[in-house]
């Protein structure tokens, strides 16, 4: 099979010379026409935006024959998976707990330890991804102080439909279903999707597998009415569910104890938005979101069929928000919005039903002051029933230098509040003997384990700590927008973050056992900075090459001060030799690359209804953990190495555009990386079908 998409590869290259020179390029980036919403609110000119923001389109997606949102997201520049608690988003050099995600502008929730899954999101009914890279709490308040990823879905237009399926290695199957439906008022669009693996070993002699075999469901609707011209309703709404299979060696390789079970996730979003156009200089929308969060499972011990481990998790977050904008003029935008958030958890490791509040306000001002300046003013405030109060200004500018180059800049304050886990945990490990507690648990924990005489000492008051501060960060971007010719364009972007008030784990007490009793704490103060550089350069009329790098430098400050000062150690394992960490060694956070690097080939045949391309992602070496002792990222065995992964795809449409034939291969070169990079599965060979009927 793999030989046979090498042959259809270069047959689809080779064939573009001699094709007719007025064929249109769809896969070309026509940014003038390009409308994103994420950015400011409102909807934009790609062009006009003066901040970075990378769209992903649908017809992207769709020739990378991508089926879930992390595979499409870590071939862009400047984004990293990680793969701690799921597949995060690292961006800006921040991890997966920093950046907001989105479906049509609504929050989705569901972290385990600051990590939203990506994996559970399908792309089949993606119109456009919209990334804005930089804190956005301006606007969306916690979660996005590195950016924002929308996922903005398809809205009902003609009537059609689609059926879609694809196979491939690991017994992955993908079976996805859309409906389109319109006439005169109302419309409707429908999505169902059916996604299954096998799972996969990548230490066959273990017991279980590296992945476990999983199945899940995905259910989506987007309805619109227009009662008139000036008002419109339109109501979203989302089902997900996943079940797991789970077997694991609980025990060591002297003593295995071998346990199984299963584990259910479901998500469950409603979005009813009400449109109502007041006057050509009024427009408002008034939103009620509301979606539910929950997982079940269940291990047991395989030899007694007794319980190993039960769990549960269920989180709710409801949010009605009204949004105005007001147009004086054509150079005079307003934009403001005020509303109220209640979330609630409830958990196996809390004690009881958990709740938060948050009231909270915000406004943006777009400005021409004249025909080459825009400049964009905003800010949002929050109150939140537990962390007090946050101010998030933001301030962006561009300048169109010359018809063919643009200069753009922004600076913002961004925040993280305090999540549920760092609040309220109540964790007791009754194996390993420690206790970790939410700083609003701790000192009622602390007294109980002291009355009980568990305590042997206490390092650290709570008292003395004070309230937990949401993180902030102050960022800065300075970027340009270069087109010199019709075939060429390039973005390039400087950032800076300073990172405050970051939360750590802390050892606040000792126990009688010799383990420790943590919380967390405000600590640290970090900052990530670098430089990303995106090009497209359009080759021949079928031919289109992208390019994308990103150079990042993301380092502890006290971590910076304690080696200008000649006060940090490490010692060799082997010679236990000590010697003094240099600025040289010091590889800043740990899970970052300093170097990323993307190339993409696209061709497109739209005469013969031929397309190919060709796709290589590069992630730079990366700090994993600690190996001698001192906490730090400073000597070689603590790195995972980099490498490449090339991901080829090749597709064939038919009967006028009706059916579409694609196969491709991921990871083509069959990278693995067992012991540091489990998510890496080694090659996958797929093959796809889609069929399409329309109303004429």
């Amino acid at each position: 099979m793999k030989y046979s998409l090498f042959i259809l590869l270069i047959i689809c290259f080779s064939a573009s010379y001699a094709q007719d020179k007025n064929i249109q390029d769809s896969l070309k980036t026509k940014e003038l026409g390009e409308v994103v919403v994420t950015a400011t609110r409102t909807e934009k000119m790609l062009s006009a935006v003066p901040m970075p923001v990378l769209v992903i389109s649908q017809q992207q997606i769709r020739a990378m024959g991508s089926l879930r949102l992390n595979e499409v997201l870590q071939e862009q520049t400047g984004l990293a998976i990680q793969t701690n608690h799921g597949n995060g988003i690292q961006m800006q050099g921040m991890n997966p707990d920093y950046t907001l995600i989105l479906i049509d502008g609504e929050p989705l929730i569901g972290r385990t330890a600051g990590t939203l899954e990506l994996s559970r999101l399908a792309v089949g009914n993606i119109k456009q991804i919209e990334i804005v890279k930089g804190p956005s709490s301006s606007l969306y308040g916690s979660e996005a102080l590195a950016g924002v990823v929308n996922i903005i879905t398809e809205n009902s237009k003609i009537t059609k439909g689609t059926l879609s399926s694809r196979y491939g290695t690991n017994n992955t199957l993908d079976m996805s279903g859309s409906f389109n439906f319109r006439k005169n008022k109302f419309g409707a669009y429908l999505f169902a999707n059916r996604y299954s693996t096998g799972g996969y070993a990548l230490v066959p002699q273990t017991f279980g597998q590296t992945v476990a075999p999983f199945y899940n469901y995905t259910l989506q609707g987007k309805f619109n009415y227009d009662f008139s011209e000036k008002l419109k309703l339109t109501f979203s709404s989302r089902y997900f569910i996943e079940n797991q299979e789970n077997k694991f060696d609980a025990g060591t390789p002297e003593s295995p104890i071998f346990v199984a079970g299963n584990g259910q996730a479901k998500d469950i979003n409603l979005n009813p938005i009400l449109h109502y156009r007041i006057s050509n200089r009024w427009k408002t929308q008034l939103r009620v979101y509301n979606s539910i969060y929950e997982t079940n499972s269940q291990v047991n011990y395989l030899k007694t069929n007794e319980i190993y481990d039960k769990t549960f998790f269920r989180q709710t977050f409801l949010r009605p928000e009204i949004q105005t904008e007001y147009f004086l003029s054509e150079k005079h935008i307003f934009t403001f919005g005020v509303g109220k958030i209640w979330e609630s958890v409830e958990a196996t490791r809390y004690e009881g039903t958990k709740r938060f509040s948050t009231n909270y306000a915000f406004f943006q001002y777009e400005v021409l002051p004249i025909k080459k300046l825009n400049l964009i003013f905003g800010g949002r405030f929050d109150n939140h029933s537990s962390y007090g109060s946050q101010l998030s200004p933001k301030l962006s500018a561009q300048y169109e230098i010359t018809p063919k180059i643009a200069l753009r800049a922004s600076t913002g304050v961004g925040f993280k509040a305090p999540d549920f886990r760092q609040l309220y945990l109540n964790f007791n490990n009754a194996i390993a003997g420690y206790s970790v507690f939410g700083t609003e648990e701790l000192p009622n924990a602390l007294a109980q384990l002291q009355t009980q005489n568990q305590l042997a000492e206490i390092l650290l008051s709570p008292t003395e700590i004070g309230n937990l501060k949401a993180e902030s960060s102050i960022a800065y971007n300075l970027g340009l927008k270069l087109r010199p010719s019709e075939k060429l364009t390039i973005n390039l972007n400087f950032f800076r973050n300073d990172i405050s008030n970051l939360i750590e784990t802390q050892v606040f007490a000792r126990k009688t056992n010799g383990q420790n009793v943590f919380s967390y704490r405000n600590l640290n103060q970090v900052f990530t900075q670098g430089g990303e550089i995106d090009l497209s350069y359009k080759i021949h009329q079928n031919f289109t090459f992208f390019a994308g790098y990103q150079f990042l430098q993301a380092k502890d400050k006290k971590v910076v001060e304690q080696i200008e000062n000649g006060e940090l150690f490490r010692r060799d394992p082997q010679t236990l030799a000590v010697s003094r960490v240099t600025q040289k060694e010091y590889g800043g956070l740990f899970g970052r690359s300093r170097n990323m690097l993307n190339v993409k080939l696209f061709y497109e045949n739209q005469k013969h209804g031929i397309a190919a391309n060709l796709r290589g992602i590069y992630r730079g070496k990366y700090g994993l953990g600690d190996r001698n002792g001192n906490l730090v990222l400073d000597e070689a065995s603590e790195y995972v190495a980099g490498y490449f992964t090339w991901n080829l795809s090749v597709s064939k449409e038919l009967w006028n555009k009706k059916i579409r034939l694609q196969s491709g291969i991921d990871n083509l070169f069959d990278q693995k990386d067992p012991q540091n990079i489990p998510n890496l599965a080694g090659r996958l060979i797929w093959t796809s079908i889609n069929f399409q009927i329309s109303k004429n």
